[in-house]
C-alpha cells in the first residue's frame, strides 16, 4: 500500500463514508496549503482534523476560537523571566507553534483574533513585539467553521479566506454509513487509537516532490483562462487573486502525485477548481440582490465558468 493510501485509510477509520473529503484533505496537506472545513455542527469536521493530525508523526495543538479569544492566546507573548525586573523578557510560544494546528470554529472569534493567523499561514512565522519567530515545518492549519447564518458566527474577511488553499464541506452521511457510525461510533472507538503512518521528514520530501510534478504550458493557459473569467464575470465583484491561481496549480500537482503521476492533466485542474477558488471570489450584490447563501452561489458560478472555458486536449 502506497503512502497516500495508508494515510487515507488511516483517517477513514475515524471518519466513515467520506473518502472524497479525506482525499481533498490529503491533497491539501501534500500541496503545503491550509484547509477550511465548513459545515453544520456534528458532521465530523473536528473528527477529520484530529484523525489527520494523529496520522502524522507530528506535534498537534487545538485552539478553540471563542468571542473573547485574544491574538496573544494564539501566538504567545513575552513574559518576565525568573530573576527580577533586570532580566530580559522571554518569549512564551502560543499554541500556533505546532506542526498541525486545529483552529476549531474559527468564525466564532473576533476579526482581531482571526487576523492572528494571517502571517502564520502566509509566512510560516509570527512576529511578536517586533521579533519574528519561525514555526515548525511542516506547518498545516485545519480550520473549521459553521455556516454564517448560525448564531455567534463572524464571516472571515477576504484576506483570511485567501490564505486557505481549499474550502470543503463534509455533508451528511448516507443511510448505510450513518448506520455504521451509529453502531460503531468510530470517533470514540477508533480515533483515540490511530497511530502515525507518515513521518514529518517523509511529508516534507513529498511536498517537495509535488512541486516538481510537470505542469504543461497548456494547463497554465487553461488555469489562467478560468481565473481571468472570474475577474470578468458580471455576477462577481471580486475575482480570483494570483495567490488563488498558484494554489490551484500546487494542489493539482499534489493530486497528480497522490495518484502516482509525475505530470498533471486537465482533470486535476477542473476537478479541484471549485473547492480551491469558490471561497476566493465575491458575489456582486447588484447582480444577486438579497443573497443568503453566497458560498453556494459562488460555487454555481465557478461551475458555469468551467463549463464554458475550453479544456486543452
Amino acid at each position: 500500500m502506497g503512502w497516500a493510501a495508508r494515510l487515507r485509510t488511516n483517517v477513514e477509520r475515524a471518519l466513515r463514508g467520506k473518502s472524497e473529503v479525506v482525499r481533498r484533505a490529503v491533497e491539501t496537506l501534500i500541496a503545503g496549503g491550509h484547509l477550511l472545513l465548513e459545515d453544520v455542527p456534528g458532521v465530523g469536521k473536528t473528527t477529520l482534523a484530529r484523525a489527520l493530525a494523529r496520522s502524522l508523526d507530528a506535534s498537534f495543538r487545538r485552539i478553540q476560537f471563542t468571542s473573547d479569544l485574544l491574538p496573544s492566546d494564539v501566538l504567545g507573548g513575552c513574559v518576565p523571566a525568573a530573576g527580577g525586573p533586570s532580566v530580559p523578557m522571554t518569549f512564551q510560544p502560543g499554541p500556533i507553534f505546532a506542526h498541525v494546528v486545529l483552529a476549531d470554529e474559527i468564525n466564532r472569534a473576533s476579526p482581531k483574533a482571526q487576523s492572528a493567523l494571517l502571517e502564520a499561514m502566509s509566512e510560516s512565522a509570527v512576529t511578536v513585539d517586533g521579533v519574528t519567530h519561525a514555526l515548525p515545518q511542516p506547518f498545516f492549519v485545519i480550520a473549521t467553521q459553521n455556516p454564517f447564518e448560525h448564531h455567534g458566527a463572524h464571516p472571515l474577511p477576504e484576506s483570511q479566506l485567501d490564505r486557505f488553499m481549499l474550502r470543503r464541506g463534509i455533508g451528511y452521511p448516507d443511510a448505510d454509513d450513518e448506520a455504521t457510525v451509529l453502531r460503531d461510533d468510530p470517533a470514540q472507538s477508533e480515533l483515540p487509537h490511530l497511530a502515525p503512518v507518515i513521518r514529518t521528514t517523509e511529508l516534507l520530501a513529498l511536498q517537495q516532490r509535488a512541486r516538481q510534478v510537470k505542469f504543461d504550458d497548456s494547463l497554465t493557459a487553461y488555469l489562467l483562462d478560468i481565473v481571468h473569467a472570474t475577474r470578468e464575470h458580471v455576477a462577481l465583484e471580486i475575482g480570483v487573486s494570483p495567490r488563488g491561481a498558484i494554489g490551484l496549480r500546487r494542489i493539482a500537482q499534489a493530486r497528480a502525485l497522490v495518484e502516482g503521476r509525475d505530470f498533471c492533466i486537465p482533470d486535476d485542474v477542473r476537478d479541484l477548481a471549485v473547492d480551491v477558488l469558490a471561497h476566493r471570489v465575491t458575489v456582486d450584490p447588484r447582480s444577486c440582490p438579497g443573497s443568503t447563501h453566497p458560498s453556494e452561489e459562488t460555487a454555481w458560478i465557478l461551475r458555469e465558468i468551467l463549463e464554458r472555458v475550453p479544456v486543452p486536449l
